[in-house]
């Protein structure tokens, strides 16, 4: 059965020829559930997801894991901005460890209100580029408590395998005796 067309009385041939080709579109059941989810949503939306769920900082060339994982952590990031877990939670969206000192967790303690952040990039991760990490500072600067102030050290972490080869050589041992 036909739907009743929507269309003036004096529509052209355009409108009813565009009418008839886009007609099924209304057919097809959006499923939002796996639109609104960060981890379901497929890749080219993303950018209006991170829009509606208030990212302030997007760039098309950051790996996709790291779009949904800054999309994931922006309302929680929203909650505690300006603590210590802000800024970690920052860096660990982007895939990177870090190690945090403030200033009173230094010997002898620094500068009232500083802290240091170090980076530790993986080995998966050795290609980060300069833009990459001006984006991380750009979201350290964002997350952190508006009073303090920061340096940013950059690390490469590496893990290896110690392996252990031994052997046991097998041997009889006799005993001689000489009678004389």
């Amino acid at each position: 059965m036909n739907k009743p067309s929507l269309l003036p009385p004096a529509a052209g041939p355009f409108e009813r020829h565009a009418e008839q080709a886009t007609a099924r579109l209304g057919d097809v059941p959006p499923d939002v559930r796996k639109v609104w989810n960060p981890d379901t949503c497929p890749a080219p939306i993303l950018p209006w997801l991170a829009w509606a769920f208030g990212v302030e900082d997007w760039k098309d060339y950051w790996p996709e894991a790291t779009k949904r994982a800054v999309i994931r952590n922006s309302i929680p990031l929203r909650r505690r901005r300006g603590t210590r877990a802000a800024v970690e939670d920052v860096v660990r969206s982007f895939g990177s460890n870090l190690l945090l000192q403030e200033w009173w967790e230094t010997t002898p303690p620094g500068t009232p209100h500083t802290f240091a952040v170090t980076i530790n990039y993986g080995a998966a991760e050795a290609t980060v580029t300069d833009e990459f990490q001006q984006d991380i500072v750009d979201q350290i600067t964002r997350a952190k408590p508006l009073r303090s102030h920061f340096t940013v050290g950059v690390g490469l972490e590496a893990t290896t395998q110690l392996n252990v080869i031994g052997y046991l050589r097998a041997g009889t041992y006799s005993r001689l005796q000489l009678a004389g």
